[in-house]
């Protein structure tokens, strides 16, 4: 990994704090059970800034102060005696040789000297309620600054979240993150591949969720970016099931959603719904076909200058056409959608932002205009259809007939914007009727 993107990235934080100190926490460890540690994940923020990826840190970026003092890093200091239970720690020398900060303290030096380097600063943009051990210090630091305000006029005259300032920067990816989301992508893809030419009658969804996951160690991947949802039969219509307990039958779609987190936490992002058996029955295909017609629709709506919410919405009335032709729904198209009488079908949205984070960081509107598409975005486009009896069917519309209850589908692709248009990262992974079915 090349460590002057970071960099690069530190300088333009710095540019648009404006004056303002930011401080920017590492994520900590979480136990479980009495005494072990869930896996560490970094919080994205810190990481997109520093590349640093130990527990604890905090990072300061200060632009009032002279070159050469405007990135501090607080880190756990080395310790041979805890490293032999825990793990290497790179230590104030290595943040400063290896990770490029100008200046690294021991992390239990934090509350003596963050009032000196707050000193001067306009304002402090750190985030407020989510870092309980690092809070305290940040507002005594302010209430001491305003404390003094009314007799020497200097101190910073506000808290600011330092959100708007970084996730916009997160929202547009350079060329190397791009790089790194294809890696994502293709891994992920190759691993739905897998699952799709392994999976038969009789396998549980478990043995299943260990053949991808696998292959995401296989190929260097950190593990699955989220937890896998492998689903048969009407398991499919939970959206968010992590079950993964019950037994592939034959007759029934099963539905994957599952990516793979690289080792720099890029992720990947698929869903690809297919008979178990290797053949559509004749509702699961027209089903399919509609969800399918959907996403291609709404993946040719990715383009600059439109937005996510026309995205959606070019699903939307792909679905809801084909729910009337299916006779699911019943009225005119453009009064379905105005009601929402079709969320009984399709309750979610048509796609996230992608990148450090499964559901990344970055605006959707701002007020009351929705943010443009702009080359360098990375969303998700993912159309669905949910059959089952677990939401009541609004006033008006027809009962749902037994032969469709059950079928769950949903189809999803990582789609880079470009400057002509999109890029689709997931082509890996098949969902064509034709190919599935050969």
């Amino acid at each position: 990994m090349d460590l002057r993107i970071f960099g690069q990235r530190r300088d333009r934080f710095l540019e648009k704090l404006d004056g303002k100190a930011a401080v920017i926490p590492a994520a900590s460890l979480v136990t479980h059970h009495a005494d072990c540690e869930y896996p560490f994940r970094q919080n994205s923020d810190f990481w997109y800034l520093t590349g640093f990826d130990e527990p604890e840190a905090v990072a300061l970026f200060l632009p009032h102060r002279p070159v050469g003092e405007q990135y501090v890093l607080f880190v756990l200091p080395k310790e041979p005696a805890i490293e032999v239970w825990n793990g290497f720690r790179w230590g104030t020398e290595g943040a400063v040789s290896i990770f490029g900060a100008d200046i690294s303290h021991p992390l239990n030096e934090l509350h003596k000297r963050l009032p000196y380097y707050l000193k001067g600063a306009e304002g402090i943009a750190f985030r407020v309620g989510k870092h309980q051990k690092i809070e305290p210090l940040v507002l005594q630091v302010w209430a001491e600054q305003l404390d003094r305000l009314p007799r020497n006029g200097q101190g910073a005259t506000s808290v600011v979240a330092p959100c708007p300032f970084l996730h916009s920067l997160r929202l547009r990816k350079d060329s190397w993150e791009v790089d790194r989301l294809r890696e994502a992508a293709r891994i992920s893809s190759e691993a739905h591949e897998l699952a799709r030419t392994t999976a038969c009658p009789g396998m549980s969804e478990r043995e299943l969720q260990a053949v991808i996951e696998h292959y995401f160690l296989s190929q260097g991947a950190r593990g699955p970016a989220y937890s896998s949802i492998v689903a048969g039969g009407e398991n499919a219509c939970v959206l968010h099931y992590t079950s993964n307990s019950s037994l592939l039958l034959d007759g029934d779609l099963l539905l994957i959603d599952a990516g793979c987190s690289l080792s720099d936490y890029y992720n990947g992002d698929i869903t690809r719904t297919f008979p178990i058996n290797g053949r559509f029955s004749g509702e699961q295909k027209d089903l399919y076909e509609l969800v399918l017609e959907a996403q291609l629709a709404a993946l040719e709506a990715v383009e600059p200058g439109n937005n996510a919410e026309a995205v959606h919405m070019t699903a939307v009335k792909v679905l809801v056409e084909g729910l009337v032709e299916l006779r699911l729904l019943r009225g005119n198209v453009d009064s379905l959608i105005e009601q929402g009488a079709y969320r009984h079908f399709y309750m979610h949205r048509t796609g996230h932002w992608l990148g450090l984070d499964v559901h990344d960081v970055g605006a959707y509107r701002l007020g009351e205009f929705p943010v443009e598409l702009e080359p360098g975005m990375v969303l998700t486009v993912e159309p669905g259809i949910y059959v089952s009896d677990r939401l009541p069917v609004p006033e008006g519309q027809p009962s749902i007939q037994d032969r469709w209850k059950g079928i769950g589908i949903r189809i999803e692709d990582d789609v880079l914007v470009t400057n002509t248009g999109n890029d689709v990262l997931t082509t890996g992974a098949a969902k064509s009727v034709n190919e599935i079915q050969q």
